[in-house]
C-alpha cells in the first residue's frame, strides 16, 4: 500500500532542489506535458509527483499555473466550472505570496483539477464554432436580432419579430438566432458528466421545445 503524502511530506519534497532539471531544456516541456496528462487522466498523486518535480527543479510556478488554468477550461470545462475558478486563484497566490508558500497553493489546484470530473465539450465546441465562422463570416445576423437604434433601422425591419424569452413560457422563445442563410448547428454538445449532466438535460429539454414551435 503507498502511503499517501502528508503536508509536511509534500512541505519537504517541495524544497528540495533537483539539479538536474533544465526548465530551458526538453524536459521543461516534457514534465509539464507529464503534469496536464496525469491531470486528465484523474490521477492527483502522479500530477503531485510532477509538480513536485518542476518545482524542485527551480520552475517557474508562473509557468505552471498558465498551465493549470488551461487545463481547467481544456479538459474539465463546464463538467465542474469551480476548476477555472481554483486554477486562477493558485495563479493569484503565485503573485500575491510567491514562492515557496505559493507552491502549496498550485498543489491544491492540482488536486483539484485531478479529481475534478472531467469534459472537453467547451473546447470542442469552441474549435468548432471557430471553424464555422471562417466558413460563413459574411452572414449577417437575422433581422429580428439585429439592433435598431434609429427610425430608418426600424423601418427597414430591424428588431421586428423579436420575441423576449422572458416573456415567453418556461422562459424560452425557440426563435433561432443564427444567420437566415446558415442552417442550426450543435457546436456544444456535453456528455453529461459532472455538472454538465443538468446542462444536458436542460440543452435536450429545450432543442424539444424548439421542435414543437418549428412543427
Amino acid at each position: 500500500t503507498v502511503k499517501p503524502l502528508d503536508a509536511k511530506a509534500l512541505g519537504e519534497l517541495l524544497q528540495k532542489r533537483a539539479p538536474a532539471y533544465d526548465k530551458d531544456r526538453e524536459e521543461h516541456y516534457n514534465l509539464i506535458s507529464a503534469l496536464h496528462k496525469s491531470i486528465r487522466g484523474s490521477d492527483p498523486d502522479a500530477a503531485l509527483y510532477w509538480l513536485a518535480r518542476m518545482v524542485t527543479g527551480g520552475e517557474d510556478l508562473l509557468f505552471i499555473a498558465r498551465r493549470l488554468v488551461r487545463a481547467a477550461a481544456e479538459d474539465i470545462g463546464l463538467a465542474d466550472p469551480t476548476a477555472l475558478l481554483i486554477a486562477n486563484a493558485a495563479k493569484d497566490a503565485v503573485h500575491f505570496i510567491g514562492p515557496p508558500e505559493a507552491e502549496l497553493h498550485l498543489a491544491q489546484a492540482v488536486i483539484h483539477l485531478a479529481t475534478a470530473p472531467k469534459s472537453n465539450a467547451a473546447y470542442v465546441a469552441w474549435k468548432a464554432a471557430k471553424r464555422a465562422a471562417h466558413e460563413t463570416g459574411a452572414l449577417g445576423p437575422p433581422m429580428h436580432i439585429r439592433n435598431a437604434p434609429t427610425k430608418l433601422m426600424k423601418d427597414l425591419g430591424y428588431g421586428q419579430g423579436y420575441a423576449y424569452d422572458h416573456d415567453a413560457e418556461e422562459g424560452f422563445s425557440g426563435q433561432s438566432y443564427f444567420p437566415d442563410d446558415m442552417a442550426r448547428r450543435q457546436f456544444y454538445a456535453p456528455e453529461g458528466r459532472g455538472r454538465e449532466g443538468a446542462i444536458k438535460e436542460r440543452l435536450e429539454h429545450w432543442a424539444k421545445l424548439r421542435s414543437q414551435r418549428d412543427d
